[in-house]
Formats: structure tokens, C-alpha cells, sequence
């Protein structure tokens, strides 16, 4: 019973949808990889499941942390590590689902993680440079993490620095590993590209009919203001920029979606179409029915593969 499962991939491909009909086929509770779920008040923007799907598939890892409150690589892997342990323990299914590279690899290979305390005066100096020059400080002390965090992602540059400085070891040694979990099946979903773009367009269009605009204002509201790292999340931040008057309510919708789709060829960074840890299914092509049959005989569930397959021994 002690084999886990993860769904990973691009933002809008479909994981979450997935991950819910294995959950419910397979007696399975969902772990979030999404570095944004973690937030409380933060639901449209984050695509967080509904009220709904919760009382149907218990969920772990959300609504972990205020927006204004810090919260860790470390303390991710540790909860999540935690929630898997208590999950099997009660004799369900564990479900890692989500497109947080770095978070799913921390879990998945057992990273040592220094234990790095925030240290406010560093970031306000950090905070204090531009983009091009932070990004340079890194790929001089650390030019593998530079490679693998995006030049504009600022927050996590800062963390990077302030690891390297705190523990004096380079952010990308995290990936030593202490004990990396097996017995994992790793499902990846892709799609052609332009296709995926037309996918994630229409969900921010939804986003926006579902009131992430009154969302955002919700969050500024309850004092929550746009130099938290958490209110610089996409859509949070664009919308932020409109209530502001910096951009009209088109041109912020507009630039949502070029941001996701720069987060999209970011997360292929993380899950490799080459990397031979990860069945990927095309989902153009490949239907969720010869998915679960894959999951199925991982697994050992010999009536899924049997109604999947209609041929029993």
C-alpha cells in the first residue's frame, strides 16, 4: 500500500481534474505541489479545488500559511513527508499532485535542505538590486541554480542568495539526497504547445468571470499589500497593477497570459520530456481511461485494470 503516486505538468494541463478520479478509484488522499495553494484567501488566482471536491477528496497542503507570512522549501518537504507518513499509515493513497518542481523533487529525492533562517536585512539589501543584477550575483556563486530558477523570479533568486550566504552552500546542492522515496509511479501530462497555450488562455478568462478581480481586492482589503512575495504570484499581480490604474483590465488579462505561458516553458524545465522518471501521456492523444489503467497495474488493482481492459484471467 506504500506506493505513491504523482501527477505532474504544466499549469492547465489537466492534473488536478486527473489526480481527483484516481483519488476517488483508488482510495486516495491528494498532497499539493503548488508552491501558491499554500495561501489562505488566495483561491481563484491559484486554481484551488471547490468546496465540493474537499468534502469529496480530503486534500493536504493548502491553506497552509497567511499571504504575509514566510514559509519555506524545508518546511514544505517536512509537511508533506508528514502528510504522506499519516495518509499510508491509515491505509490510503497518497497523491502528489501539482507543478512545483522544486518542491516535488525535494520530496520525491529526500533533499537536504539547510535549515537557513530569514535573514531580513540580507533580503532588503537583495531586494534593493534589479533583476539583471541579482540574477548575475547568482550564476556567479551558483550557475546551476541559475540555470534552473527564471531570471525574473525574484523571490526565489533572493532565497537562493540568502541560502548560499546563510549556509554556505550553494542552493543547488540542495538536490543532495538524504533517502529518496520509492516505489513511485511519476505520471506527466503535456500537450502540443500552442494547444496548451489556448488551454491555459481560457482558464484565466474564467478566473476573471469567477471574480479574481474582487478576489484581489478582498486580499488588499485585509491589509495584504503587493510587495509580499505572495501577492507577486501571477494574476495577483497584474490585477494588482490594474486596481492601481498601471494597466486596464484587458491589458492585465493579456499579460496573465503571457506570464503563464513563460511559466509553462519554466516548468519543462523541472519536468523533463527526456527524464525516464516520468511516463508522460499527451493528453491530445492519450485518454484518461489508458492512464488509469497504467496507474492501475502500478499499483496492483487488478478490477480497475480488468474494467479498463475487459479481459480477465
Amino acid at each position: 500500500m506504500n506506493r505513491l503516486l504523482a501527477v505532474v505538468g504544466p499549469t492547465g494541463i489537466g492534473k488536478s481534474r486527473l489526480a481527483f478520479g484516481f483519488a476517488q478509484a483508488f482510495d486516495g488522499e491528494i498532497v499539493s505541489v503548488d508552491s501558491r495553494q499554500l495561501y489562505r484567501y488566495m483561491d481563484i488566482g491559484t486554481a484551488k479545488p471547490t468546496s465540493e471536491e474537499l468534502s469529496l477528496v480530503p486534500h493536504h497542503l493548502i491553506d497552509v500559511v497567511n499571504p504575509d507570512e514566510d514559509f519555506s522549501l524545508a518546511q514544505y518537504q517536512q509537511l508533506a513527508c508528514e502528510a504522506i507518513a499519516d495518509i499510508q499509515k491509515r491505509g490510503k493513497r497518497a497523491l502528489l499532485v501539482g507543478g512545483s518542481g522544486l518542491y516535488l523533487w525535494a520530496v520525491l529525492e529526500g533533499w537536504k535542505i539547510p535549515r537557513v533562517a530569514p535573514d531580513l536585512k540580507l533580503r532588503r539589501r537583495l531586494e534593493g538590486l534589479g533583476k539583471e543584477e541579482l540574477y548575475a550575483e547568482l550564476a556567479k556563486v551558483d550557475p546551476v541554480a541559475a540555470q534552473r530558477i527564471a531570471p525574473g523570479n525574484v523571490r526565489r533568486i533572493i532565497r537562493a542568495l540568502e541560502v548560499y550566504k546563510g549556509a554556505e552552500v550553494p542552493f543547488s546542492r540542495l538536490q543532495l539526497k538524504a533517502k529518496p522515496l520509492s516505489n513511485t509511479l511519476i505520471i506527466g501530462l503535456t500537450a502540443d504547445r500552442a494547444e496548451l497555450y489556448r488551454r491555459v488562455d481560457l482558464r484565466v478568462d474564467e478566473m476573471i468571470k469567477l471574480g479574481l478581480v474582487d478576489e484581489v481586492k478582498g486580499l488588499v482589503d485585509k491589509g495584504y499589500n503587493f510587495s509580499l512575495p505572495a501577492m507577486s504570484g501571477i494574476g495577483y499581480k497584474q490585477i494588482g497593477m490594474y486596481l492601481s490604474g498601471e494597466l486596464t483590465l484587458p491589458e492585465a488579462i493579456q499579460q496573465i497570459k503571457f506570464e503563464t505561458h513563460r511559466l509553462i516553458r519554466h516548468q519543462y524545465s523541472w519536468f523533463r520530456l527526456k527524464d525516464d522518471r516520468i511516463r508522460w501521456f499527451d493528453v491530445g492523444k492519450e485518454t484518461d481511461s489508458q492512464i488509469r489503467m497504467v496507474v492501475a497495474n502500478f499499483i496492483g488493482n487488478n478490477d480497475e485494470v480488468h474494467q479498463a481492459t475487459g479481459v480477465r484471467e
